[in-house]
């Protein structure tokens, strides 16, 4: 069985961590440990028809952001890794920085100590150098960075196919096999 921790920052796309909680949720042999930060409840909230209630159901186990006790911010949970989708620059600034304050970040600093597989869905543009230091800092140290940009060779004809496709990449990064048939198979 995989074990992933999964965070949900303020930044704007909260679609896709849905979309990516609601396919692991139909796979067994994973097991999927929530947090989500204030700001994303409220994102949830403005982006989507979701409730906090139904996105913490498609997680095994659902923290607060202020539990510093909880399982997730020890190096003695095993888990396969994490992914923080989508990820503000708040949040990409203080793991860059060690600055566990919250327990996603706390988390994401367990994942890097404990070398394993960080992935980090940014969702900021305009980047600024500030943004791009602090993300190339961490992809330094192992952090695979998975932002959401659209692929064109697949013709995506809704959101959800663009929303699909990031998904898959997340899975891809942890060999979770998805069922999408709109993989790049050459010219």
């Amino acid at each position: 069985m995989k074990r992933l921790i999964i965070g949900i920052t303020g930044a704007s796309g909260t679609i896709y961590a849905i979309d990516l909680l609601e396919k692991l949720h139909q796979l067994p042999d994973v097991e999927v440990h929530l947090v989500m930060s204030t700001w994303a409840k409220k994102n949830l909230a403005l982006e989507t028809a979701y409730t906090l209630k139904q996105v913490q159901a498609l997680a095994d186990v659902s923290y607060s952001i202020n539990d510093q006790g909880a399982a997730i911010a020890s190096g003695s949970f095993l888990a396969d890794g994490m992914v923080i989708a989508p990820a503000s620059m708040k949040t990409v600034a203080g793991i860059a920085c060690g600055f566990g304050d919250n327990l996603i970040s706390r988390a994401a600093d367990v994942t890097i100590k404990e070398q394993r597989k960080l992935v980090i869905v940014p969702r900021e543009t305009p980047l600024s150098v500030i943004h791009l230091e602090n993300l190339t800092k961490l992809a330094r140290l192992g952090t695979q960075i998975i932002p959401p940009i659209p692929a064109f060779y697949n013709q995506p004809k809704t959101i959800q196919d663009l929303v699909d496709h990031q998904t898959m990449k997340i899975l891809d990064a942890f060999q979770i096999p998805t069922k999408n048939d709109h993989r790049w198979e050459g010219d």
